[in-house]
Parts: structure tokens; sequence; C-alpha cells
């Protein structure tokens, strides 16, 4: 027989564990790191150096993860690369990697860290989680060893891998993810031999995790979130900034809302490289963000979400995103039609001659109509664009986007260059497009890099509509589509 005292404590526990499972919102925090960087060079660093660097960040890393526990948070999502930076070939990384094992082992490293091979960082992160009674989530490189008899085993002999891990609030790994889809800077690491969808279970919700670059494709993040049904995404990541719609902060949020899932993005801080924009991000909209390109200071956001976004009332209906725009006449014809350069993309454009109307622009089978009413005509140019094509530079991915953008001048040579300002408000505007895909993401982005949450929808019928009058300055409206099956 159990002692009392035992039985005592594991009902006590079951009960919590009943009411933590009863609970309908959670708390989430993300971290903006600036990152601490190691010095360029071509020479491997001892492992006493490496690890000092590291633990530099992890004392900023664990100053966030305290706060964001005593403010009630019960997970923390830190960068991609924010324990040692970016600045690394495949050799000077090494110093820098731990053995990551399996989560199966059911291990706390915290209070057994010799049990596998020397693993100081993931022993801190381990406790960092377990002292605060909080989810950790924190980006890492992991190392695997390897022999001749396996045909893939690099010429050094062991794999590496940008990694994710995950400890929660008792400190034990319950997450381990090898990003897939590496960006084309990462030659420092591996490709895993099959994409890995990475799920676990808290009393607050499904999760699942992937990093950055991932995000464009549909293994792991779509799997994630279509097969797996995950409630809520992990996301941390080094992201450059591409206006005018691959900002961090207006395309997690696009995602969320798109994919209808809470979306936690973490994001290093580094204006020099445009590293900004981090957000808490519900499928209604972000519930909160930061995008700061002024100063090098890291920020701590935290907000409240739903347990299980798709039971909640305030989740989007279900989209058919070309209803519309394929039972409408095409608007007026154009005789304004000319080509733009977008991020390596050349989309076709047509401006927006007048203070009112209705425009159609084409480019393959994709056909966007916008209506829209400006509230004052300011010497501003505006255009509406279409592009329906295979991007083709940092990766292979097929992409169909309509957009509303405000040109860089009033010269049309600048439309499609980044811009952040404007001053032209708009009465009403209403963006849709004859897609191939139902995999599109909205987004709204005003002057100043701000979103608009709250201030437009999109209907049933696949329409991207206004819903204040009038907007804030409007630098782009854009329906971002992505068509998997013809990567």
């Amino acid at each position: 027989m159990l002692p009392a005292q035992a039985v005592l404590r594991a009902a006590v526990f079951a009960l919590a564990v009943l009411q933590a499972l009863a609970s309908d919102t959670f708390t989430a925090a993300v971290y903006e790191h600036a990152v601490i960087l190691p010095d360029a060079t071509y020479k491997p660093v001892s492992p006493d150096d490496a690890l000092a660097l590291m633990n530099k960040n992890m004392d900023v890393l664990e100053g966030a993860i305290k706060e964001a526990a005593q403010q009630g948070a019960h997970i923390i999502v830190t960068p991609e690369d924010g324990i040692y930076g970016w600045r690394f070939t495949r050799e000077t990384i090494y110093p820098y990697l731990e053995d990551i094992p399996d989560p199966a082992v059911d291990w706390i490293p915290c209070t057994d860290p010799t049990r596998f091979a020397p693993a100081p960082v993931q022993e801190r992160l381990s406790c960092m989680a377990r002292n605060n009674s909080i989810y950790v989530v924190a980006n890492i490189g992991d190392k695997k060893p390897c022999n001749s008899s396996d045909p893939g085993c690099p010429s050094d002999g062991r794999y590496q891998y940008n990694t994710n891990v995950v400890f929660d609030s008792e400190g034990k790994l319950v997450a381990r993810y090898h990003k897939y889809n590496l960006f084309m800077s990462e030659s420092q690491f591996n490709y895993p031999k099959e994409p890995e969808a990475i799920t676990f279970e808290t009393p607050f919700g499904k999760f699942g995790i992937f990093t950055c670059f991932d995000i464009l494709f549909h293994d792991p993040a779509v799997v994630l979130v279509s097969k797996l049904q995950v409630d809520t995404v992990l996301f941390p990541t080094a992201w450059m900034n591409v206006l005018p719609f691959l900002t961090a902060i207006e395309f997690h949020s696009a995602w969320a809302m798109g994919m209808h899932v809470n979306f936690l993005a973490a994001n290093t801080h580094h204006t020099s490289i445009s590293m900004t924009g981090s957000g808490i991000y519900a499928p209604d909209g972000a519930r909160t963000y930061y995008y700061n390109m002024k100063t090098e200071d890291g920020h701590l956001l935290i907000a409240e979400l739903d347990s299980h976004p798709r039971l909640s009332p305030a989740s989007p209906p279900a989209v058919n995103w070309s209803s519309y725009a394929l039972s409408v006449e095409r608007f007026s014809v154009n005789d304004h039609e000319f080509r733009g350069l977008i991020f390596h993309d050349w989309f076709t454009f047509t401006d927006l001659t007048k203070p009112e109307g209705n425009l159609t622009i084409c480019q393959k089978d994709l056909c966007c109509h916008l209506s829209y009413k400006m509230a004052g005509k300011q010497e501003e140019v505006y255009v509406l664009g279409a592009f329906d094509g295979l991007h083709v530079v940092e990766g292979r991915y097929y992409l169909q986007i309509c957009t509303l953008l405000k040109c860089k001048s009033t010269d049309l040579n600048t439309c499609g260059q980044p811009v952040e300002t404007a001053q032209t408000k708009f009465e009403m505007f209403s963006l849709s497009g004859t897609f191939g895909t139902n995999y599109v993401f909205p987004e709204v982005l005003y002057s100043g890099v701000q979103l608009a949450p709250g201030e437009f929808e999109v209907l049933k019928d696949g329409r991207l509509i206004s819903k204040t009058k009038p907007t804030k300055p409007v630098v782009t409206v854009t329906l971002f589509g992505r068509w998997y099956e013809k990567d």
C-alpha cells in the first residue's frame, strides 16, 4: 500500500491536471533576443570559449524566462540562433553543438546531467524550465556521429542539425525537432533524411514545432496543422524582413489566420540585417507583436490565447478562396499594365489612376480583383499586382499573390520596392483572386509597419475586405497564396 501522504500528493497532482485540462485559455510568451554574437573566425574556438559565449546569451534568456513566469506565462519561445548566433562554418560551429537525445528517453537534464554526454546547455535550459515552472522552447545545435556504413555520412563523420528543443515545466525534454528546410546560408548544418512532424501534448493544448524557413513549405508546417491538428505552433526564427509583404509580423500573423492556428513567433533582433518582428498570433489576428528597427533591444511579449482555437467562437469560418473571384465578370480592362519586381519575382501591375473604382489584373491563371475608394487622394501611387509562378531564388516554391500596394515614389519603376510609410487612407477596399490553392494568407500592413488586427476580415467567398472607415494609411493589402503541389 502507498503511504497516505503519497496518496494525497498524487490526488492533489491529479486534481491540478484535471483543472488545467479544463482550462480554455493559457498565457504564452515569446522573447525577441538581441543575440550576443561570436567573433568571426575560420578556426574553431575551444569548448570552454563556446560555452562562455552561450552562457552570456542564456543569462539574458533566463532573465526573460523568469519575468515571463512571474507574469503567469505557461510557455515561452526563444529565437532561432538565440544562444550562439550565426557566424559559422561547418567546422567552427562544432564546439557549440551537443548530442540531443530522443525525448523518448524520459530525461530531466537539470536533475540528471551526467546520464548522457556532457550537455551543459541542455542542463541549464532544463533548470530554467524547472525552476520557473514554465515550458521553455529554445534553438540549439545537435550532433550525431555516423560512419561509412551510412552512405549519407559526411566526410567528417557526423551529422549536424539546426535543432529546436522543448523542456516542460518539470524540466523534462519533451520535444526535439531538426530543421528540414535550411536557408541557403546554413551550410554548417545537414538536412535531415526525412521531414519530422513533431508534436507534444500539454494541459493547455496540442503543440507542434518547426523553424523559420520551414513555414514556406508543406512539410512539416502544413502537415502539423492540417493532418495532425495541432492547436498551437511554436516558431523560433531568424527572419530577415522583406517589404512590402514578407515582413515577419505580417506574414506570421497571416499564416496563423490562414491556417486557423495559434502561432508563437520569436525572432532574433539584429537591425543591420533587418531582423526584427516577433508576435503571439491567433486565428482572428495578432494578440501582441513587436517590430523595432531603431534600437538593438530585446523584448518580451506576453498574451492570452485560446487553448483550442478551432473550438473558439472567434475562430474564422472556412474560406473558399476563389469563389467570389471566379463568379464575377472581369473588372475594367487595363490600359496601364506594366511589370515590376518584388523580391526577385516579376509581377504584372496596373496603377490606381482614380480615387475609387474596380480593377482586374491577371497573370497566367490568376486574376486579381480590387474594388476600392480612397479617403482623399494623396500624392502617392498605388498599384494592383498579380504573380502566378515559381519562386526560385533561395528556394523553390510556387506562389499565387494578389496585392494592393503603395509604390516607393510616384515613379512607376519603384513599384514593388520596399516601403514602410504611407499617407493614403481608404474608405473601403475588397481584394480577391482566382486562386488554384486553398492555402492563402491574408495580410494588411499600415504605415510604420503596423498590423491591422480586427480592422479587416475575410469573407467565406474569399474576399479580403476593410471593416473600418477610413483605414489608417495603407502600405499593402495582400493575399499570399502557396500552391504546394506545383513546387
